[in-house]
């Protein structure tokens, strides 16, 4: 468990892994606070977005829906590789899931099969929205995908967590299917040749 970076901590983690940031307009404060805890911090969760186009992408995920008010994550990974902060604290990205997939990340051993809802995940995980359609024909860009892979190298080494705290969505709330289109063992792969 860790208490949440600040916002001039998250920055300088992702720009020392080597990522290009953009810094929307208000990010700093743009949070969920009042509707639940943030943190302890415990990993990292990856996501498509299910739209196209990256000036449309960030603005959803800033500003949210009707329904489910933004911002939908902290960051959000255009197609070029770029990282668009949009949220610092609480956001909306991902929900309830498995309290036993929780214990596990946070115990950094493998993942169990995610089957209930019981455990609020907006307090415990950043949130990286890429964008993609999930339609699992729509192509990752090696830009992209490196950057995921940078991204979450960049929180797990601030924290001195390893690969097994990196999780998609899918991996934690039952009926998801986010990422679609890259394995998350191939990423967790890749984020812990990176830590080395």
């Amino acid at each position: 468990m860790a208490p949440p970076m600040s916002a001039d901590q998250f920055l300088t983690a992702l720009r020392a892994e080597g990522l290009r940031v953009v810094e929307v307009d208000g990010w700093r404060t743009h949070n969920r606070a009042g509707h639940g805890a943030w943190g302890p911090l415990n990993g990292v969760m990856i996501h498509h977005t299910v739209t196209h186009g990256s000036a449309a992408t960030v603005r959803i995920c800033y500003d949210g829906y009707d329904s489910l008010p933004g911002p939908l994550c902290h960051g959000v990974i255009t197609k070029d590789g770029t990282v668009h902060l949009v949220g610092n604290g609480r956001a909306n990205h991902a929900g309830a899931g498995d309290g036993d997939v929780l214990r596990a990340v946070i115990a950094e051993k493998r993942l169990p099969p995610c089957g209930k809802a019981d455990t609020d995940g907006n307090a415990r995980f950043y949130g990286f929205e890429c964008e993609n359609l999930g339609d699992g024909e729509d192509d990752w860009p090696p830009a992209q995908l490196l950057a995921i892979e940078k991204a979450a190298a960049a929180v797990c080494r601030h924290y001195g967590w390893t690969e097994r705290s990196v999780i998609g969505h899918k991996e934690w709330q039952p009926g998801k299917v986010d990422p679609r289109g890259f394995g998350m063992d191939w990423l967790r792969e890749r984020v812990q040749e990176r830590l080395k």
